[in-house]
């Protein structure tokens, strides 16, 4: 027995998500399927890329992740599958999966080209269903990596194509929103070590968080910090700075959302 992860923008109202189930299972009926998520806004290839970085670690060595987000489907875009710090993923290369890619060191890469492990036919706008649900069931039944495809070179996987966090002229760490949660809190890119390395280059000095027109002085621990209705910044579950209203949407009081940028800045 052995697990599949499912991160994909298919949503829940139609039945793609549950036709690529049926495949796995068809395949590899002792299979233990869990859904991370279903609801990556659509083609949103940097919101899925977070959402898998941040939430494999989370799951038992040898779990196989699959990520369907997948814009470029039926073109010539390649197809790949990896081992990365005991886990396996399998994807577009579209850089959805360079982040996780980046975190660890690959023991295989290969671009999956092997018809005999696809389900057929093959439809031009459906690769979930026809090689990666396939592909990974097929691995998970102990299929050798090197009947998957063809090898590559790492280096040569698209790069997630967003702007990483940097300092600016004036000394600012500048990041960028890149999802919000069902409660409205803003999720950055701006990880836990940019924080705390921040804070040991200014021991005692305040951190500040500028978003649209609030500033935000300080970094809580916990929503109840801050009195309801108040701003709170903070290092969420997924180890990125966040910033929420307690007990409030922080996306609906400052009408902002995905892409818009924020700053971190160090206050006496």
């Amino acid at each position: 027995m052995g697990i599949i992860t499912l991160t994909t923008d298919f949503g829940d109202k139609d039945g793609y998500a549950g036709v690529i189930k049926g495949v796995i299972l068809g395949i590899c009926p002792q299979a233990v399927i869990i859904d991370i998520t279903h609801r990556i806004d659509p083609q949103d290839v940097v919101q899925a890329g977070f959402i898998i970085r941040s939430s494999h670690r989370y799951f038992p060595k040898d779990t196989v992740h699959v990520v369907v987000v997948d814009p470029g489907v039926g073109t010539g875009r390649t197809v790949v599958a990896f081992e990365s710090a005991g886990h396996y993923f399998i994807g577009p290369d579209n850089g959805v999966l360079s982040l996780v890619r980046d975190d660890g060191k690959i023991r295989w890469l290969v671009a999956v080209d092997n018809p005999d492990l696809f389900f057929h036919p093959i439809s031009d706008t459906f690769h979930g269903r026809d090689i990666f649900a396939p592909v990974a069931a097929h691995l998970l039944n102990g299929v050798s990596p090197d009947r998957l495809g063809s090898p590559m070179n790492p280096d040569d996987m698209v790069n997630l194509d967003y702007q990483a966090p940097e300092t600016n002229e004036n000394g600012d760490l500048v990041g960028t929103i890149i999802d919000v949660d069902r409660f409205g809190n803003l999720i950055t890119d701006i990880d836990v070590e940019r924080i705390e390395l921040i804070r040991r280059q200014y021991p005692g000095r305040t951190v500040t968080v500028m978003v649209g027109n609030q500033h935000i002085k300080g970094l809580a621990t916990i929503y109840q910090d801050r009195l309801v209705g108040n701003f709170v910044t903070y290092i969420g579950s997924r180890d990125y700075l966040e910033i929420a209203v307690n007990q409030g949407s922080a996306a609906s009081r400052l009408g902002i959302g995905k892409g818009e940028s924020i700053k971190v800045s160090i206050t006496d």
